[in-house]
């Protein structure tokens, strides 16, 4: 079964940039994948993108990878960063948001839908703040506060009640932490932590668990000590294998 990211993404215009937030479990079924996995994805220095659908579809879009070269090593992210970047050499000026938006579209269109990614896209360039969702078939919206996901419904509740045109920054983030935290409590298919991520003129700052409302209330002080045999295991050789994959003949 595919790893899903359920997911609530929401982001919002501010009086001088953007803010993105998104929460950070992920699942296979109904089992918790990861309950800290990071769902807001680099595409430029000036622009960034929360992914919700297919884990692995959102992590080819916008997942990193690392370029080694003779001179430096460079860490893109997937397809359409690597393909911004080469855009943004070739023009020889900062990346637009909306460069970024119409190579998300066009390679989303061409699979019609089969790629599992509904992403929100925020950025800041020489245009001001620009905040976009971009839907799996292609289509897309521009709004001043936008949600996606399965936790997406009680996120924009929080937005339609309490936006405003003229927050600041502050503002700008607990409204969007209160409205990844609405998904949270009454998503199934979101839970854990609340990352931001703010975008404006002065540069990206990532805001890493801003906030963890699901902290363990137990937590074992010593820890788990068993001692050697609790668990029976056949002789292996981790290096070329392991039981599932090599015969238990082959391992006596």
């Amino acid at each position: 079964m595919a790893t899903k990211t359920g997911t609530t993404i929401s982001g919002v215009k501010y009086a001088e940039g953007i803010v993105l937030g998104a929460d950070t479990r992920s699942t296979s079924g109904a089992t918790v994948a990861d309950k800290n996995c990071e769902k807001i994805h680099y595409i430029a220095p000036n622009i960034y993108c929360c992914g919700a659908g297919t884990a692995a579809d959102t992590e080819a879009l916008t997942g990193k990878t690392l370029c080694i070269t003779i001179r430096n090593i460079n860490s893109f992210s997937g397809l359409i960063a690597s393909n911004l970047k080469l855009h943004q050499l070739a023009s020889r000026r900062e990346s637009r948001t909306v460069t970024a938006l119409t190579m998300l579209k066009t390679h989303l269109f061409k699979y019609q839908g089969h790629i599992g990614a509904a992403l929100v896209l925020g950025g800041f360039d020489e245009g001001g703040a620009h905040l976009y969702t971009v839907y799996p078939h292609g289509s897309s919206d521009s709004l001043p506060f936008a949600t996606m996901g399965s936790g997406s419904l009680a996120a924009m509740s929080v937005f339609e009640s309490d936006y405003n045109d003229n927050m600041n920054e502050e503002e700008a983030k607990l409204l969007v932490a209160r409205s990844i935290r609405a998904g949270i409590f009454n998503d199934l298919g979101s839970g854990s932590n609340v990352d931001l991520c703010v975008i404006n003129k002065e540069g990206t700052k990532y805001f890493r668990n801003y906030v963890t409302p699901n902290n363990r209330t137990y937590s074992r002080t010593k820890g788990y000590d068993h001692p050697p045999g609790t668990t029976v295991l056949n002789s292996r050789n981790f290096t070329t294998g392991t039981a599932a994959t090599v015969p238990v003949t082959a391992l006596k």
